[in-house]
């Protein structure tokens, strides 16, 4: 019988293989990535007697090492026992050794609820189910006494922090051990695992310690459905003995891989914009606990080691978070896992990559509330067990030092509590302190689009933040509140920064995701507070016609009643004209009209449809008793034309950029209702484009044939659409389906280069790219494109180098960058003056009778783009009727 074993070491071992490779000990590295041994016991004797004697003894040395198992208890959890014998293992419940295999999402709310049942140290609640309907799960953990009493120390924790109460009470602090937010970094919730058994069962005086001073909250799997996708790909592809070739199926997963949710967005970028039930979930848990510290567990390539905070410096210029936080802090931490890590031999680096700048991360809202989010970054194995350039790397050992790290947490926090508690009410001191010193009292904006507003205010009251309603459709958030440092990340901007090269985005300002028009103001205006999102739209009853309605389109719900109308089988359709009505209603461009004698319904029904839809969508329709218009065209006019059903494909697969196709999936399927068909690459050259009258193309690389090209251009040219999205306009260019030029860097073939440092490199070329900036556009608002929006400006993220000339159209760029276009985040001298002035982020290319919408921009960015989803959704709306004027 064949056993393998392996184990985290720190001394350096020799190799030897015997003519069989039934005998093998393989050198590792320093760090201590695997020593592994594979005994075959019948041959082991015969072996043994041709090998020298200091072999021998080195091979009897390693089978005593992993006679307590590699993939055994003792591996992770040997220096806290004794281990209560009530309570069961990962391995006596779920019947393998952890790491052995990876552990489905279900199995672990499993072995959560048993240590909830079968220990007084334990209770379990839940926070929210994830879109594939998997339960998002929390378990405390600590002494008694306190989960007795557990409601009492949550009120007075958090009234202590807010500073609701002066004196400190004598309650736990708490902790939030929080584990794999990217699905396919899975060792951290085999970690959580071990982490619960050891705080739940182990006797050993230190636990004993921790339970008594503190309540450790331990969400397992902050992305079950990216978790699960991940589990299924690895244990199928499980191979025995195990295949640790880089290339092998199972250390590369499929399109779209496991690192995302559902709806393919990356959730650690979903604290702050909360779009996700997985965020909203667990922010109404934050606020209701605001823990002390949260851990934020990751995993990177599989040829590096291990990282751990403190961070990369912040790159603003002035960080809204302490100088506590990320320096006192951050390094009094880094000293318990550093003598951790350096007991087991691994290597680690801090300082280095990774930044805190953008605050919607795991590891940096914490930062804005008075608790300690930390990072940490594990080596992968990519399944079970990979070669690197130093030997192998397990998944044992990836679980074994975020084991080592979430302990070292606990301890790091429970020996500093006084210094953590002190800390968290200060912050929220400093902030009503900073604030008063501000002279900017309160940010105050007004927008006739009800439903946008609402998706807005309610994103900041998810975040704790105040907001007052002065008038209809007209609110104001003071400074001078506790959560002063998330309205700065609300609605302040920023020119200035000390890095140019970031992680992740460089401007945030939630308000300009969502294209409001605020301004701050030096005096807090009279208003009443705002609890809830519910109230705030106000809609008269329909007034049933027997002539036509007519909805205005200034309205984010607008294209989701569209939707819905055509799935009642009523025919819409869309002005492109102004009129004012004889009830002296005004309708700008792109109002809908639906007139009541062209419908296939009978008149009672459709008034009964639209008093349904009116409710759903929160969006007035109104009556109208005659088609002569006071202003503007009459109802049978021309220029109000019906809308066309979309029958929209999307590309998807490899090659593509599933971010972006998952956005344009989460907005149709969640806010409109409309499907679209998802076709993987391979399969496209089969597919029948006569069914369908749009295709969408997000960001990727499409390596298309003659064919699939001349299929493309004959199927446009007959009136379809192609909505194209970031760097699929250059594939476009590329195989000239549309006649448009993209602004390209001009090289000077007789300049001399001149030498620069190397160790610089990085920071030279990475100040040339945009990690995501805010910029002012200039809109038509007479086209189709933009129909809907009130103001000519808006506001537009960019974090792409897609540089598109503006059309030799007149008509053909409906959107152009402003004159002084920056308006939030770090971006280049050399883009500011040799692209930016060049280039347009959308224009329209005619193909026959066809056209394609090309968006140099990401319009539906992380699904918080209320802004430029509009625009977006009108090319699928409206794709047929936009064309390019001769």
């Amino acid at each position: 019988m064949e056993e393998n074993y392996s184990n985290g070491v720190s001394a350096d071992r020799f190799s030897y293989f015997d003519d069989l490779g039934q005998i093998r000990i393989e050198k590792i590295f320093a760090q201590g990535n695997e020593l592994s041994c594979v005994l075959d016991r019948k041959e082991m004797k015969k072996n043994l007697l041709d090998l020298s004697l200091s072999i021998f003894m080195r091979a009897i040395i390693c089978t005593l090492i992993f006679s307590t198992s590699v993939f055994g208890q003792n591996y992770f959890t040997e220096q806290y026992h004794p281990f209560s014998k009530e309570i069961q293992s990962p391995k006596q419940f779920l019947g393998y050794e952890i790491g052995s295999q990876h552990t489905r999402h279900d199995q672990i709310v499993d072995y959560l609820e048993y240590l909830a049942t079968s220990s007084s140290f334990a209770n379990i609640s839940y926070y929210g189910k994830t879109h594939e309907g998997r339960k998002l799960v929390i378990l405390a953990i600590s002494k008694k006494d306190n989960l007795t009493k557990i409601k009492e120390i949550q009120k007075n924790h958090v009234n202590f922090a807010l500073g609701e109460i002066s004196e400190s009470p004598e309650t736990p602090l708490v902790i939030n051990l929080g584990y794999n937010v990217h699905g396919n970094e899975p060792s951290s919730s085999e970690a959580a695992l071990l982490t619960a058994y050891t705080l739940v069962a182990s006797n050993a005086s230190q636990i004993r310690r921790f339970r008594d001073q503190a309540i450790i909250f331990i969400d397992p799997t902050i992305n079950p459905d990216g978790r699960d996708r991940h589990t299924q790909w690895a244990n199928s592809y499980k191979a025995t003995p195990l295949v640790d070739d880089p290339m092998d199926a199972e250390h590369n997963e499929a399109w779209p891989r496991g690192r995302t949710n559902h709806y393919w967005f990356d959730l650690n970028r979903d604290w702050l914009l909360a779009i996700n039930p997985e965020s909203q979930g667990k922010l109404e848990w934050y606020h209701q606990w605001y823990p002390n510290i949260v851990t934020d567990f990751h995993e990177m390539g599989t040829q590096s080691t291990y990282f751990f905070e403190p961070m990369k410096a912040n790159g603003s210029m002035d960080p809204i978070m302490p100088k506590d936080n990320y320096i006192k802090l951050n390094d009094i931490f880094a000293t318990y896992f550093s003598k951790k890590l350096d007991s087991i031999g691994s290597l680690y680096f801090t300082k280095e990559v990774f930044d805190g700048t953008y605050p919607g991360y795991g590891s940096s809202y914490p930062d804005l509330q008075g608790g300690l989010g930390i990072l940490f970054e594990q080596a992968s194995s990519r399944g079970l067990k990979q070669k690197t350039a130093f030997g192998h790397i397990t998944f044992p050992f990836t679980i074994r030092n975020q084991y080592v790290s979430s302990l070292a947490t606990v301890q790091a926090a429970v020996e500093n509590k006084n210094i953590l508690i002190e800390y968290q009410q200060d912050f929220f001191k400093s902030a009503l302190e900073q604030s008063s010193k501000s002279k900017i009292k309160a940010y105050k904006f007004s927008d006739r689009d009800q439903n946008k507003t609402k998706a807005f205010i309610d994103k900041l009251l998810r975040h704790k933040i105040d907001v007052i309603k002065t008038a209809k459709n007209s609110f104001a958030i003071p400074t001078e509140q506790k959560q002063y440092r998330m309205v700065q990340s609300f609605f302040e901007t920023y020119e200035t920064y000390r890095d140019s090269v970031y992680y992740d985005a460089s401007a945030w300002s939630v308000a300009n995701f969502y294209d409001i028009n605020y301004e701050g103001i030096y005096k807090v205006p009279q208003g009443k507070p705002i609890k809830k999102t519910q109230e705030l739209i106000s809609l008269l009853p329909v007034i049933k016609s027997s002539y036509a309605y007519a909805v205005n389109a200034q309205d984010y719900n607008l294209p989701a009643l569209i939707q819905d109308l055509q799935d009642n089988k009523l025919v819409p359709s869309v002005a492109f004209k102004s009129f004012q009505s004889k009830e002296k209603l005004t309708f700008p461009y792109g109002s809908i009209v639906i007139p009541v004698k062209l419908q296939a319904q009978p008149s009672d029904k459709t008034f009964n449809i639209l008093e349904k839809l009116q409710k759903k969508h929160q969006i007035q329709i109104h009556g109208l008793s005659t088609g002569f218009s006071t202003r503007g065209i009459d109802l049978g006019s021309r220029n109000i034309k019906p809308i066309k059903k979309p029958k929209a494909i999307m590309i998807i697969g490899d090659g593509t950029r599933s971010y972006e196709a998952g956005e344009v999936w989460h907005l149709l399927d969640t806010r409109v209702g409309m499907p679209i068909t998802k076709v993987h690459q391979h399969r496209f050259k089969n597919i029948d484009l006569e069914k369908y009258n749009t295709l969408v193309l997000v960001s990727g690389s499409y390596d298309w044939d003659d064919k699939i090209v001349a299929k493309l251009k004959s199927w446009i040219e007959k009136g379809n659409t192609i909505v194209a999205i970031g760097t699929s306009n250059n594939t476009l260019i590329k195989y000239k389906i549309v006649n448009e030029k993209r602004v390209i860097k001009e090289i000077d073939s007789t300049s001399i280069v001149k030498p620069k440092p190397y160790v610089n490199a990085t920071e030279n070329l990475g100040r040339e790219e945009l990690g995501g900036v805010f910029l002012k556009g200039n809109l038509d608002l007479s086209h189709p494109l933009n129909f809907g929006y009130t103001n000519k400006t808006i506001a537009l993220y960019k974090n792409n180098l897609v540089w598109l000339k503006p059309s030799k159209n007149s008509y053909g760029t409906p959107v152009t960058y402003d004159q002084d276009p920056h308006l939030d985040g770090y971006i280049s001298k050399n883009i500011r003056k040799k692209f930016l002035p060049k280039s347009a982020p959308v224009i329209i290319s005619s193909v026959g009778k066809g056209r394609v919408i090309m968006f140099a921009e990401n319009p539906n960015f992380r699904g918080t783009a209320y802004g430029t989803n509009r625009m977006f959704l009108n090319a699928l709306f409206l794709g047929n009727h936009i064309s390019l004027p001769k």
